[in-house]
């Protein structure tokens, strides 16, 4: 599995500060054979917020959202909560729709995910990341050059 955990200000409410824990798990892997795909989200989420979940809130004194993927691009729960909250504040800020907020960001996640899938595969060999400013794109700009390449 891999596993990242960042931290964002402002989620789910004003001010105050959340703890994510991301890990995109192999659904087809053999301890996840006798699983169904819902069960293994469910256990991974749950895996996350037993181990972390009580130190987070005592210790760090923050919110915690395990956000759980398969690689085959499956959402759990958390995650699902997690990216319409982020689309919401998206099209609020940028003034575009929420359909192509969420639009958007499925689109970069399943980049990220394929990029953790083959990074896991064959390890890391590129450049550090930029910073994305959603203040300066156009998101139905970029649906248009899309279109109009494929």
């Amino acid at each position: 599995a891999v596993v990242s955990t960042q931290s964002t200000g402002g989620l789910w409410t004003g001010g105050d500060k959340t703890l994510l824990d991301i890990r995109v798990f192999n659904s087809l892997a053999k301890s996840n054979m006798n699983l169904t795909l819902k069960q293994a989200l469910i256990e991974n989420e749950g895996h996350k917020n037993r181990a972390y979940n009580e130190r987070v809130l005592q210790i760090e004194k923050c919110a915690f959202s395990p956000i759980v993927f398969s690689t085959t691009g499956i959402l759990g729960e958390q995650a699902q909560k997690f990216y319409a909250r982020v689309a919401a504040k998206l099209a609020a800020r940028t003034r575009q729709t929420y359909q192509h907020s969420i639009r958007y960001i499925r689109q970069r996640l399943s980049f990220c995910l394929l990029k953790a899938v083959v990074a896991s595969v064959r390890g890391f060999r590129g450049t550090k990341a930029t910073r994305y400013d959603a203040d300066r794109n156009d998101f139905n700009l970029l649906y248009v050059q899309h279109d109009m390449l494929m």
